[in-house]
């Protein structure tokens, strides 16, 4: 789960880490009152959940409130990835002599905190690890280590920090240290960790992605506004519903809802609906035993999403039984109707069950079934997956 820079930056503070003078704003007018708290030149950033903001536009420096106006104006009114940019971090700008990186991460396959430092600051660290490996330096701690002033120093020497400096990079390497143990944090780094020209080492930038399963440990975080979130962007709109519903849901970039029968068979069909050409729009469990009302409202969310074109249903019954499947299906076709082609197979635990609920329901309410096809074990799932991409080119 990342967080914003400014959220970042604020946590970074409480561990002693010194930043630029900053303010963060949602709106011109506070952007305004900003510079008159700050002196020029500023640096005024975007403050989304993804990378490449500069080369998306995202960072200015501006040296008068006339061209404030215009950054800030240009900036509310820009997209970087897809995400609107909605706030903004204002700083003061910093004299740079150096640009440095310092990262804190956890090394999955030894299980250990990794401590990465860089003399080649300021750019991706995955770019530096492919193009020039050298200029990377790493203590690995054991998960219950701590790291020590002597192992910052000495990193510090590696990475060609001056020795004068030596002794405030060590307090930042543990104050960025400290942070990472104590918010449960997956990754911290600091890129760039600024060298001034008046030789102060200022932490530039900030990006932080936190355990969300830890979160419960952590009330401080949501009185901040801080609560569970993706990695990349703020949820949508649907994504919210669904939580509030209890019902895993991630939003993609396809339009073949996927109305899935369990998360294991939810990233099977994934694949098939790749595999033969189309794209998911979503991913979804309906979680062990779901109820029908829980069922209906998997629906919802897929009938109400204007991306999607078609709906793929496929339920393995065990012990989600595929009667109840059929019924929460039944009830929302009676209480929200359908919208969009749907296509469904059913097999597993009570499938006979279940496709007589839908023939009988269908006997009642034939108008009710026009968008809907269903089918048993007879059907190869791989043929429903076809369909489910076939019905969404033609809707198209």
């Amino acid at each position: 789960m990342r967080l914003y820079e400014f959220e970042a930056k604020k946590l970074f503070g409480e561990f002693g880490i010194p930043l630029p003078e900053s303010r963060h704003v949602t709106g011109k007018d506070d952007a305004l009152r900003a510079s008159e708290e700050l002196s020029f030149p500023l640096v005024v950033k975007s403050q989304v959940l993804t990378g490449g903001r500069g080369k998306a536009g995202g960072i200015k420096t501006v040296s008068n409130r006339d061209e404030l106006e215009k950054s800030v104006e240009e900036l509310f009114n820009l997209k970087i990835k897809g995400f609107p940019v909605t706030s903004l971090l204002i700083e003061k700008a910093l004299n740079i002599d150096r640009e440095i990186y310092l990262g804190i991460t956890i090394n999955r396959a030894e299980y250990k905190r990794s401590v990465i430092g860089s003399e080649a600051g300021g750019v991706e660290i995955e770019t530096v690890a492919d193009e020039s490996p050298e200029k990377i330096q790493r203590i690995d701690l054991e998960i219950d280590d701590n790291l020590y002033s002597f192992q910052a120093i000495r990193l510090a020497g590696k990475i060609g920090i001056p020795s004068e400096e030596m002794r405030d990079f060590s307090e930042i390497a543990l104050g960025l240290f400290n942070f990472f143990v104590s918010y449960d944090a997956k990754l911290a780094e600091i890129n760039p960790l600024v060298l001034t020209r008046d030789g102060d080492l200022i932490a530039a930038d900030a990006r932080v992605s936190l355990d969300d399963d830890s979160l419960f440990r952590h009330p401080d975080l949501k009185e901040m506004g801080i609560e569970r979130r993706h990695e990349e962007g703020e949820l949508t709109p649907r994504e919210v519903q669904a939580r509030e519903w209890g019902i895993p849901y991630l939003d993609l970039d396809g339009d073949i809802g996927m109305f899935p029968g369990g998360a294991g068979f939810g990233i099977m069909g994934n694949d098939f609906i790749r595999y033969f050409g189309g794209r998911p729009a979503n991913f979804m469990d309906s979680g062990g035993g779901p109820s029908p009302e829980r069922i209906a409202r998997m629906l919802i969310l897929l009938d109400e999403n204007p991306q999607v074109k078609a709906i793929f249903g496929a339920r393995f019954g065990g012990i989600s039984r595929c009667d109840d499947f059929a019924m929460g299906v039944v009830k929302f076709l009676k209480e929200h109707g359908l919208s969009k082609p749907m296509v469904v197979r059913m097999t597993g635990n009570m499938w006979q069950e279940g496709v007589k609920i839908f023939e009988e329901a269908r006997r009642e309410s034939p108008e009710l079934f026009g968008n809907i096809e269903f089918h048993g074990i007879e059907v190869p799932i791989e043929e429903i997956a076809k369909r489910a991409v076939e019905l969404a080119g033609e809707t198209k």
